[in-house]
């Protein structure tokens, strides 16, 4: 999700009327009334270094390599602020990194086949990029904001920091299905970063210490993960310091298959935690 540049009463006003002009039109939606939701347990089992200057846009996990997107804008002045990263999920040690243009807002990341996608949040600019070695392959148009992306290996899901998941052909960016997500019937907002799982798709809520757990078949959450305790469980006490606009927020959501963990960060954060969930 983008930086917010205004004062937090106003910036709320402004983004809750954006994300009621952010949906499908046209295209058939689906609506949950009903939802049977449980609290998702959790622990801690590893700590691991992060990059305090990543605004973390994307996260995910292929072929024991971890992906990250971040992103920001910034002048000639500025280091890169978006950029795409890849990582030995072994030692984490670079392996190959992307630098967006710097008037350029880098969001989340999927790869499907051999290729990986970028959103871009207001420029309606989709990145493809050759998954192995970032060699760019061509641009896409989305027409709304781009926030969080994932794939089920065969179609991409992407949310637009409204209710809205949209399930979207990697060929050409066309919609196929819009799914709105609800919480006890109602409709939740805000849905950010994405991680698809055995059907469900696992999310952050912006500027909220919680993923949510989404069932595709109706767009309900059924479960919730809250990481307002992820500092005491994982025995860390880190300060992000000025936080005007309380930007630097859980975001980023990989899974590991072969462990069957999660791996969480937020934005600007100094660690990843890997939690096995309950």
């Amino acid at each position: 999700m983008k930086h917010l540049k205004i004062l937090p009463f106003f910036s709320l006003v402004i983004f809750m009327l954006s994300c009621n002009n952010s949906g499908s039109e046209s295209i058939e939606s689906e609506l949950s009334t009903s939802n049977n939701q449980k609290t998702i347990g959790y622990s801690v089992i590893n700590v691991y270094p992060h990059d305090t200057k990543a605004f973390t846009e994307g996260l995910f996990i292929k072929d024991n390599i971890l992906f990250e997107s971040t992103g920001g804008k910034g002048n000639k002045d500025d280091d890169n602020k978006s950029f795409i990263i890849k990582r030995s999920l072994k030692d984490l040690h670079p392996i190959a990194q992307i630098n967006l243009p710097k008037n350029i807002f880098g969001e989340g990341i999927s790869v499907v086949g051999n290729k990986l996608y970028e959103l871009t949040w207001d420029e309606h600019i989709v990145f493809v990029y050759d998954a192995k070695n970032f060699q760019k392959l061509g641009e896409l148009h989305w027409p709304y904001e781009g926030w969080g992306m994932t794939t089920d290996g065969v179609r991409l899901y992407i949310s637009t920091g409204s209710d809205k998941i949209y399930i979207v052909n990697p060929t050409d960016f066309s919609v196929q299905k819009v799914i709105n997500v609800t919480e006890n019937g109602e409709r939740l907002d805000n849905i950010n970063e994405l991680e698809y799982v055995d059907g469900y798709i696992y999310a952050n809520v912006f500027q909220k210490d919680v993923i949510v757990k989404i069932d595709l078949k109706d767009g309900s959450v059924i479960g919730t993960l809250d990481l307002s305790d992820i500092k005491q469980k994982s025995g860390t006490d880190f300060n992000l310091g000025d936080d005007l606009y309380n930007n630097k927020v859980l975001n980023g959501i990989a899974y590991d298959s072969i462990h069957n963990t999660l791996i969480v960060t937020g934005k600007n954060w100094p660690n990843l935690f890997e939690l096995k969930l309950q």
